[in-house]
């Protein structure tokens, strides 16, 4: 996995060069540290790399931390960001609260607080990073479900967990009619009129989620991901996918890798 990026904004060389040092031996390498002495050269590495953390002074010549952030977010960039400052100000600490930023350090910093700091900033980080993902993968219609509560008959929620725990093998509408003692003909029925979905359409969203997930996560191959979720051959996978998704999984896959470079 790639490491997280850790970008440090500030004007004067020695605070930039202060905070460097101490993040650099602090992450032992787990994290990249960049740096930057104003917003110009700040939005440069923000079109190279991924950043996942933004530290920046608030006031620098040119282009104040405030303006940098609303440049960034206006481009679609994502950092968690700390705001770092001489002085306390209120109305910058409002505008920066507005805009979203987490934590508001007055200098001179502590080595300890600085990294109490940007720890917090990481688990928020990878706890929005966790979201942006879930969103991508999870299916609309099976979160409505599930809130829902719709699926109120008892054969019907036994039907469903048999399916969760089958769905990446082949399975029958017959198959889940015997498992919870009904007439297949009105399982199908019941199905769709608790849950809104046809039998078929729900095994169908259910593996598409597995495989979405495994086309975010991993490099397995399409053919792979194809029998991870449940089907036979990737061919027919390929057609289910495009006609849910509308686009092709190894479609799919690249999209995602081209928002993973540019957010």
């Amino acid at each position: 996995m790639d490491r997280k990026t850790i970008l440090i904004v500030d004007d004067e060389q020695t605070t930039r060069r202060g905070l460097t040092k101490t993040l650099e031996k602090w992450s032992e390498g787990k994290y990249q540290i960049l740096s930057a002495a104003d917003g110009q050269e700040a939005n440069e590495l923000f079109s190279q790399s991924k950043i996942h953390l933004l530290i920046t002074d608030i006031c620098m010549p040119e282009m104040n931390g405030l303006n940098l952030l609303k440049g960034i977010k206006e481009k679609g960039y994502k950092p968690v960001v700390i705001i770092i400052s001489g002085y306390p100000d209120f109305e910058y600490a409002q505008e920066a609260i507005r805009l979203g930023v987490i934590n508001y350090l007055l200098k001179p910093l502590s080595k300890q607080k600085l990294i109490e700091a940007v720890e917090k900033a990481l688990e928020a980080e990878a706890s929005m990073e966790r979201a942006d993902h879930l969103e991508k993968v999870a299916d609309k219609k099976l979160l409505n479900l599930e809130a829902s509560g719709r699926q109120s008959n008892s054969a019907i929620k036994d039907a469903i967990a048999y399916v969760n725990d089958h769905v990446t093998k082949p399975i029958t509408l017959r198959e889940v009619a015997e498992a919870v003692h009904l007439n297949a003909s009105y399982l199908s029925v019941l199905f769709k009129e608790q849950t809104k979905l046809t039998f078929s359409e729900y095994v169908t969203r259910n593996r598409l989620q597995i495989a979405k997930n495994l086309l975010l996560t991993t490099n397995v191959p399409i053919e792979e991901i194809a029998q991870q979720a449940g089907y036979q051959t990737a061919k027919y996978f390929i057609k289910i996918f495009k006609d849910y998704e509308g686009i092709t999984p190894s479609k799919y896959r690249k999209l995602s890798e081209l928002d993973e470079a540019t957010i």
